[in-house]
C-alpha cells in the first residue's frame, strides 16, 4: 500500500528536496499550504515535482485547519519544516516567529496526537538552539544557549517534541540540522547572497556585496543530503534527537573566497563589510558532531563544501544570466 507523507513547509528549500526524496521512494506526498498571496511553488517546479504533489490548506498557527490537513492527507509520516526560518528577521518579528516557529509546531504535534497519535513525527530542529556554544563540538548532549529569537522558538518547538513523546508515546523525532544550503536557498540568506552577487558581479550586473561578520564559522552541508537523514530518522523503531552536520565549519570569509574564485574573481575586491548586517547578538562558531546520526541512521553527507559553492555559483550564473 502506498504510504502517505504531510510535509508543512513544503515551498521551502528543505520542503522541495524532501518532497522530491518521498516521491522517488514512491509515497503519496502531501504539502500544506497556507493561503497567502506569492509564487509558494516555485521550488518544487524547480525539482521537477510540482505536478507530482498534492497541497491541502492548513497553517500551523490554526489548529482545526491541521486537524482537517491531517484528516484529508491520512499520512503515515508528518514532516514539520514550516518556520520563520530567516534568524535576522526573528530580531524584527520576534512574536510572529515565537508563533510560527515555536507554537506552530506544538499546534502539529497537537493536531497528531487528536487526529491519529500513531503517525510518526518530525521535527526540524536547528544548530542555532546551541547558539553560545558550551562545547567545542556540539552533540545531542550539548546544552543549549539560544542567541536570536529564531533559536529561542526553536528551542520551544524541540523540547515540546520531546514532551509530546514522552508524555503521550508519539514517534516523534528532532534533527538538530546545522547550515545546509543549496540552489534553492532565499535569496535573504547569507550564503545564496554571496552566490548571487558573484553571478551579477562576473556577469557586470553589480560590483560590490555588502556584508556583516566575515567571521563567523558555520558548519555548512548540502540540503539534498540532510533531508536523507529526516526520513531515516522516521524508519527507526524507536524515535530519538540527532544531530545532522559535516562536522567540517568554514568561516564567511572562506565561503566568499571559495565563491569568487569559483569565477576567477577575488573576494577582496568585491567584499564591503558593513556594519547594519551585524546582528545584536551573534553566534561566532557551529560545529557539529554528527557520529550517532552516522552510527544508527547510517547517514554520511556527500556534498562538501567546495562542490556545494560551485554548484550555487554556477545555478545563480545561470538565473541571473537569463534576467
Amino acid at each position: 500500500m502506498t504510504q502517505h507523507a504531510l510535509i508543512t513547509g513544503i515551498s521551502g528549500q528543505d520542503g522541495a528536496y524532501l518532497a522530491r526524496l518521498l516521491l522517488d521512494k514512491g509515497y503519496r506526498v502531501y504539502g500544506l499550504s497556507p493561503r497567502r498571496s506569492g509564487d509558494s511553488t516555485w521550488r518544487l517546479r524547480a525539482l521537477g515535482v510540482a505536478d507530482a504533489v498534492e497541497l491541502v490548506y492548513g497553517d500551523v498557527i490554526d489548529l482545526s485547519s491541521l486537524i482537517r490537513a491531517l484528516e484529508a492527507a491520512k499520512p503515515a509520516e508528518v514532516y514539520n519544516l514550516a518556520a520563520q526560518s530567516f534568524v535576522g528577521a526573528s530580531w524584527t518579528e520576534p512574536v510572529n516567529t515565537a508563533q510560527v516557529t515555536g507554537v506552530g509546531a506544538l499546534n502539529v504535534l497537537e493536531a497528531v496526537r487528536i487526529v491519529d497519535p500513531k503517525i510518526r513525527f518530525y521535527q526540524a530542529s536547528t544548530s542555532e538552539m546551541f547558539g553560545m556554544v558550551r562545547a567545542a563540538r556540539q552533540d545531542e548532549s550539548t546544552p543549549f544557549y539560544p542567541r536570536s529569537p529564531y533559536g529561542v522558538a526553536k528551542l520551544f518547538a524541540h523540547w515540546a517534541t520531546i514532551n509530546y513523546r514522552e508524555s503521550h508515546g508519539m514517534h516523534a523525532s528532532s534533527g538538530l540540522l546545522f547550515n545546509h544550503e543549496s540552489p534553492l536557498r532565499g535569496i535573504e540568506f547569507v550564503t545564496r547572497k554571496i552566490t548571487d552577487a558573484v553571478a551579477r558581479i562576473k556577469l557586470g550586473r553589480a560590483r560590490e556585496l555588502r556584508l556583516g561578520n566575515l567571521d563567523a564559522k558555520r558548519d555548512w552541508g548540502f540540503a539534498g543530503d540532510y533531508v536523507a537523514a529526516m526520513w531515516h530518522m522516521l524508519q527507526q523503531a524507536v524515535p530519538d534527537d540527532y544531530v545532522v552536520a559535516t562536522g567540517i565549519s568554514h568561516s564567511v570569509r572562506e565561503f566568499c573566497e571559495a565563491a569568487f574564485a569559483h569565477v576567477g574573481l577575488d573576494y577582496r575586491d568585491h567584499v564591503v563589510v558593513d556594519p547594519k548586517f551585524h546582528r545584536p547578538a551573534e553566534v561566532d562558531v557551529l560545529l557539529g558532531d554528527s557520529s550517532k546520526a552516522q552510527r544508527v541512521l547510517g547517514w554520511t553527507p556527500q556534498v562538501q563544501f567546495e562542490a556545494l559553492v560551485a554548484m550555487m555559483v554556477d545555478a545563480d550564473l545561470t538565473r541571473v544570466g537569463r534576467e
